[in-house]
Order: C-alpha cells, then sequence, then structure tokens
C-alpha cells in the first residue's frame, strides 16, 4: 500500500482530484505490474479489481464463440478497465487484455464503490473518461467500416503513440491483427507502405514512430474525431510539478474548420 506522501501520481486523470481526495484514494489502491496478454478481466466473469493504467496499453476485446477477438477500443493513462463496477456492474460482456507492459494502480470493487460514494470528483472523471471512450468506440466501428487498412493502420498507431512514453512501440503482428481484424501478411503490406511513406520503421514485433505528421497524413479523420474528447481528461489540473503528468492526448494541433461536416450537413 502507499504511504502518504505517496500520494501524488504521475497518472493525469487522478491528478485532477484535490490532494485531499486523492490521499484519502491512493490509500485503498496498490501499485501492480501488468505484463503483454494478461488479461485483466475475461468476458462475463466477475470484475474484482479496476485498474488506473499509468503506463502501458490495454485493448477491450469482443471475444466471438469461435475464439475471435476484435479490438473495440484502447485504454491508457488517461482511463481505467473496469467500468462495469461504476455502475455496479459485476461483469462485462468483453474482454480487457493488456497489449504493451506498463504499470496500474489497482484497486477492489468494494474500495472503488465505498470511494465514489464519498469522492464526487472521482466519479466526474471516470464520466468524463467514459464520454470519450464511447467515442472512440463509436468511430471505431465507423472506420472499420469505411477506411483502408493504411489509414486504420496509422490511426491505431497514433493512438498507441499517445498512449505511450517514447516513439518505440513492441506490437507484434499478432496483436495488430487482432485489433484490426485482418490476417497477418494484411498487417505486413500496411505497415510496410507506411515505412515507405517515411511514417514509420517497421521491424518483426517492433515498430518506431519516425514521422509523427507523416503517420497523421495517412490516417483518417477518424483519429481526430476519436481524440478530442479525451483531450481535456487528460491534462491534469494540479498545479503541482510539471514531470508529474503525460503531455494531452492528440499532439496535431488541427483548426475546427478543418474537421469533416456531419452527415446531416452533407445530406
Amino acid at each position: 500500500m502507499f504511504q502518504v506522501e505517496e500520494s501524488r501520481t504521475g497518472y493525469s486523470l487522478l491528478n485532477r482530484l484535490p490532494q485531499v481526495q486523492l490521499t484519502r484514494l491512493m490509500r485503498r489502491m496498490q501499485r501492480v505490474p501488468l505484463s503483454a496478454k494478461q488479461v485483466l478481466h475475461h468476458a462475463h466473469d466477475p470484475i474484482d479489481f479496476a485498474y488506473f493504467l499509468e503506463s502501458g496499453i490495454a485493448a477491450i476485446l469482443v471475444v466471438l464463440q469461435n475464439g475471435a477477438s476484435a479490438e473495440v477500443g484502447v485504454v491508457g493513462r488517461e482511463g481505467m478497465v473496469g467500468l462495469p463496477i461504476v455502475w455496479g456492474g459485476r461483469s462485462s460482456h468483453t474482454e480487457a487484455m493488456v497489449l504493451t507492459a506498463g504499470t496500474a494502480l489497482r484497486i477492489s470493487r468494494a474500495d472503488l464503490g465505498a470511494e465514489l460514494k464519498h469522492n464526487p470528483g472521482l466519479m466526474r472523471l471516470i464520466l468524463d473518461f467514459m464520454m470519450g471512450f464511447y467515442a472512440q468506440v463509436s468511430q471505431t466501428a465507423a472506420c472499420n467500416g469505411h477506411h483502408t487498412l493504411d489509414q486504420r493502420l496509422a490511426r491505431w498507431l497514433l493512438l498507441a503513440h499517445d498512449r505511450s512514453d517514447g516513439d518505440d512501440l513492441e506490437l507484434t503482428q499478432e496483436f495488430l491483427s487482432m485489433m484490426l481484424c485482418v490476417h497477418r501478411p494484411a498487417i505486413s503490406l500496411a505497415a510496410s507502405s507506411l515505412q515507405r511513406d517515411g511514417a514509420i520503421e517497421y521491424h518483426r514485433g517492433h515498430i518506431k514512430i519516425v514521422d509523427r505528421d507523416c503517420l497523421e497524413d495517412s490516417s483518417c479523420e477518424c483519429y481526430l474525431a476519436a481524440q478530442q474528447p479525451v483531450r481535456h481528461v487528460s491534462a491534469p489540473t494540479y498545479s503541482g510539478p510539471a514531470s508529474l503528468g503525460p503531455q494531452p492526448y492528440g499532439r496535431a494541433q488541427r483548426s475546427s474548420a478543418q474537421r469533416s461536416p456531419s452527415y446531416a450537413q452533407k445530406h
């Protein structure tokens, strides 16, 4: 468990809490390591813990009867895994699996439920994250149905880059094919295309973001659309040391004039 003097965390969402609320919350939490392929909760099984990620990336997956999986969203340090606990649910129809290793602050179902009753600020922050995550899930569905694999891969790599501490991503073809619902050879072709464009360097199990602007140009509008709702969530309000929190998500800044028109506007 944490000591009182360790009540500030580098995790950006929790840094928005006032000191008194955060100190009480941290007494209920435990920092745990996350390893790649670790399942944080299985579909339809009881969810015993919520995880507030400090580093690393987790994917939320829908698992089909034939064993195939499809990613519906990714979570980094802007959010949490175990959302059903917030509204009293005991399980989820989705599975949560770690993609890249990191650490998380873990809290039990009972402790989180008790904290939410006395910490309205925490509830507001989680609801903010839920809104942003819903936007990401919705945009992912649209993207998968209407955009090319090259665009979808670029979008996904941008999401992963935003949730990473550097430009190097340890992501296997197995993970990427599962995330994008395609066969591995298709991932290899799409990654090679982005490499030829100078956006990434790609080797088996390793991707380095070389030119962020080029990668954004290779993506579709879905990246920016999904990132807009979480930018304010990831910007800490705490006025302590700047090094405690990551940079706000969505590193590219584009004007509202560049946003795509809505369906109603086009029809």
